[in-house]
């Protein structure tokens, strides 16, 4: 199934996807009006679902829709750096040497965006791209096997991990540079893994203007979604709803030769096999509302030494 959010009615509304409409969940299963509800409930709720879907006539039409990113802001929304074989080789041109283990980092959960929503450059001189297949956790995990991990997945979707790489690289953490507003557009949908079959070979793609950047296969992931869960639920326990971006492939614009960063006006076209594409357009900084806002003061920041 194919679970998304949307707006009816000045409201957010949790559906799935039938022929070219949309069926309310909550006409079918009434105790479930948010997303994370229905992930924490387990396959039985899923099952429950699917069985009712099967004669439900859709009550809104798919085109046109306003669409939410798929789940309500999650507790947790990471992201797996230099997790794909290729990525890591253009990484090491540009000094960033592979990690010797897993390296996770947080994205600021109000960053979460639509996925057709436009992304506001903010401060950055360096914007950038990254297709990514993001997974949300169903049931919960706590020192979770390899073996056991697939059970524990909700679904799938696609994410643009959105980056300001001046802002991402001039610190050891990622985190601030990852999370500027508008930076974690996902969806549009999140996809059962019923649909997926094996995660770990999906075409993914991203389009700048029309332009192929990057190509390549979840296969090329160092390591596999199983393996990420293992790692996360051994330090801490993964909740119902929570977010995972399993990393990127090659062809990022800071990695191109030369440099091409995002400008106002272009529009990043990111797509992964069995589950859709998302859409975003990149917009003129809002910053440039603050007449305070100086570009000296901007650049103190990076300049800025503490003892």
């Amino acid at each position: 199934m194919k679970l998304l959010r949307f707006e009816a009615d000045g409201r957010p509304v949790i559906g799935v996807v039938s022929g070219n409409g949309i069926v309310r969940i909550s006409d079918l299963l009434p105790e479930f009006t948010e997303m994370r509800q229905l992930a924490a409930a387990g396959p039985e709720a899923l099952a429950r679902l699917k069985d009712k879907l099967a004669t439900a006539q859709p009550k809104d039409a798919l085109e046109g829709v306003k669409l939410l990113a798929p789940i309500e802001r999650p507790g947790h929304f990471m992201a797996l750096g230099m997790n794909y074989k290729k990525h890591a080789e253009e990484g090491m041109r540009l000094g960033v040497m592979p990690p010797r283990f897993q390296v996770w980092f947080n994205k600021a959960t109000n960053c979460v965006s639509p996925p057709n929503v436009d992304i506001d450059p903010g401060v950055t001189k360096q914007l950038d791209y990254e297709v990514e297949l993001g997974f949300v956790i169903g049931k919960a995990a706590r020192y979770v096997s390899p073996e056991e991990a697939p059970a524990h997945i909700f679904g799938y979707f696609v994410a643009n991990d959105v980056s300001a790489r001046d802002w991402q690289l001039h610190a050891n953490t990622w985190t601030v540079g990852k999370s500027f507003e508008t930076f974690g557009p996902i969806g549009p949908w999140i996809v059962t893994p019923d649909e997926i079959g094996d995660p770990h070979k999906l075409e993914l793609r991203c389009y700048v203007n029309g332009e192929l950047r990057q190509k390549s296969n979840t296969s090329d992931m160092i390591y596999n979604i199983w393996e990420q869960i293992e790692y996360l639920s051994t330090a801490f326990e993964l909740e119902p709803g929570d977010l995972y971006l399993t990393g990127t492939p090659e062809g990022v614009g800071h990695a191109m030769n030369p440099q091409t960063h995002l400008k106002p006006g272009d529009i990043v076209r990111c797509e992964i096999e069995n589950i859709g594409a998302i859409e975003n357009k990149v917009i003129e900084s809002r910053a440039k509302r603050f007449p305070d806002l100086e570009e000296s003061r901007i650049q103190k920041l990076f300049s800025s030494e503490q003892v």
